[in-house]
């Protein structure tokens, strides 16, 4: 683990099989950290990839930001991050809100993604941003640390689930979080008319709120393919394994 400069801020990153031929890089959704692909997800990938986790800024273990938090920003500083790692072209993955910083980056850089991998994200504009927030805020909170408990046989402890709760409390009522999120309501819309070329995969939950989403998304991405895993928006840690499969089919 490292914690390097990127875009003048300071962001915890993790590799895992450098030697390998091709890159993953793992993008985690707000509100988590790295934590949500790291004990089931990216070890089996990384039997073949050379796989890069980071956690967003605010987020685990990188800086905290007050602003920044629309998507061209975020981009951006991926885009940072791969430089900084000398890392040309790399196969993207995104959960939630990762998937949305993904898309965006294959958007405005698709020439430095080889294959897109969009899991359970949300249409930006399906309510407002605080609604959104607070749909996937304290809520989603408790339910990702109970299948996170779950899957990985550690519990979470007291001072871990405070933890999580202060730094939703520090997102929603001190940056400017809600005011950049309204900033990408048309992100859809925009890739509706500009479709995205990267080949993609779109990994969504049955039961989910988002399911609707990744139908959208099949529509206007023309290579693109979408499957439905028996869950919710906790997929990753619901069904690691079989997340974990469909990823390695998609990019091997």
């Amino acid at each position: 683990m490292a914690i390097i400069q990127v875009n003048n801020k300071k962001i915890h990153v993790l590799e895992m099989n450098r030697e390998a031929s091709q890159t993953i890089v793992m993008i985690h959704g707000m509100f988590t950290n790295m934590s949500v692909f790291y004990f089931n997800i990216a070890p089996e990938l990384a039997k073949y990839f050379h796989v890069v986790l980071y956690d967003l800024q605010s987020h685990g273990m990188s800086e905290r930001i007050d602003n920044g938090y629309n998507l061209e920003a975020m981009s951006e500083d991926l885009v940072a991050l791969l430089n900084e790692l000398d890392l040309t072209k790399v196969h993207l993955v995104g959960y939630s809100y990762g998937g949305l910083i993904a898309l965006k980056t294959a958007m405005l850089h698709p020439k430095r993604i080889e294959k897109l991998t969009v899991i359970e994200s949300p249409k930006p504009d399906e309510g407002d941003a605080p609604e959104i927030l607070q749909k996937y805020g304290n809520e989603f909170l408790d339910q990702y640390l109970n299948n996170y408990a779950e899957s990985t046989s550690l519990q979470p402890s007291k001072r871990q689930i405070e933890k999580n709760k202060k730094l939703y409390e520090y997102l929603f009522n001190h940056t400017s979080i809600k005011e950049d999120f309204d900033m990408d309501n048309d992100l859809f819309d925009i890739m509706s008319n500009n479709p995205i070329k990267v080949p993609t995969l779109l990994l969504y939950g049955s039961e989910s709120d988002c399911s609707f989403a990744g139908d959208f998304l099949k529509n206007i991405i023309p290579d693109s393919y979408l499957l439905k895993g028996q869950g919710d928006h906790n997929l990753p840690v619901q069904k690691p394994q079989w997340v974990s499969d469909k990823l390695l089919e998609f990019m091997r």
